[in-house]
């Protein structure tokens, strides 16, 4: 259950025991979990175990997770969309992976707490944002993909489409956490300036490397250059390590199980002012197996 967050009213004792029925509001900080790729089976099977221990001790009110390699470190289908959801993730965004697994270009539009790229082509199914609601308090999400070593082309520049997103959203929440699921460091750098000051966060998803660049911008934007991912960290960006290594000292083509040992969850931890709608703190989140 997600606490009442945004406005609570409060009476004190002497108030109530004086009759008056008076109360002034007291305002609570929402708090963001936001998680990094989930890999494969170990990952989301890690995140189960964890999760709901972590929101009760963080106190958080939204989870989003990037769930894109959730199916056998390859993209989701719905089955596997619906589990997540289930361990405890309020929102799940998708990124250049997000048709890699049959038939879930058929599945995403019955899906209402997942969506894809926003600047992927309008034809292309599923919603384009989310705006989960926690009491009083409404978070807009989107993610846009970058244009620099991407698989999966971008139908439009994510600068525009971040800027479009932003005008029409506006009237519909209370604060907006964009994705900038890119490949080069410097355009997520870039799309965190462009944006300080108009979004809670731009967090940096993708490279599955946690960044040591995480914190709250001048102008009140939470920025990370990526969250890392969720899932074995013995192994390359969650694949086993020997198939990866061959495959660099040979160069054939061959499968890239998925790893699963020394797994972690990685994030971080965003309060949100809701009535500026910017971040008041930042905090990187690592959660590993060797942790009770």
């Amino acid at each position: 259950m997600m606490r009442e967050c945004f406005l609570r009213e409060v009476q004190t004792d002497w108030e109530l025991a004086q009759g008056n029925l008076s109360c002034h509001f007291c305002i609570i900080m929402p708090k963001l979990l936001f998680l990094g790729d989930i890999v494969g089976r170990p990952g989301r099977q890690f995140l189960s175990e964890r999760l709901p221990a972590l929101r009760e001790r963080l106190s958080v009110d939204i989870v989003v997770a990037n769930g894109e390699n959730a199916a056998g470190g390859a993209g989701i289908t719905g089955k596997i969309a619906s589990e997540l959801l289930s361990s405890g993730v309020d929102a799940i965004t998708l990124g250049d992976h997000v048709w890699d697994q049959k038939n879930f270009e058929n599945e995403i539009d019955d899906l209402p707490t997942v969506c894809r790229p926003a600047n992927l082509p309008h034809r292309n199914p599923g919603r384009s944002h989310l705006v989960i609601q926690c009491g009083g308090f409404r978070l807009a999400v989107f993610t846009v993909l970058g244009r620099n070593f991407m698989g999966l082309k971008a139908d439009s520049c994510p600068f525009r489409r971040a800027d479009e997103k932003i005008s029409a959203l506006s009237d519909q929440c209370d604060a907006i956490l964009v994705e900038a699921h890119m490949e080069a460091t410097s355009e997520k750098v870039a799309l965190g300036w462009h944006l300080d000051g108009r979004v809670a966060a731009v967090i940096g998803t993708h490279t599955h490397v946690p960044t040591a660049d995480g914190r709250v911008l001048p102008g009140g934007t939470a920025y990370l250059s990526d969250a890392g991912m969720s899932g074995p960290y013995a192994s390359v960006l969650g694949r086993e390590t020997r198939a990866v290594v061959e495959t660099f000292l040979d160069g054939m083509k061959r499968r890239f199980p998925v790893a699963e040992s020394d797994l972690r969850l990685c994030g971080c931890l965003i309060e949100i002012d809701p009535e500026s709608g910017l971040a008041t703190n930042f905090e990187r989140i690592e959660v590993t197996d060797r942790q009770d």
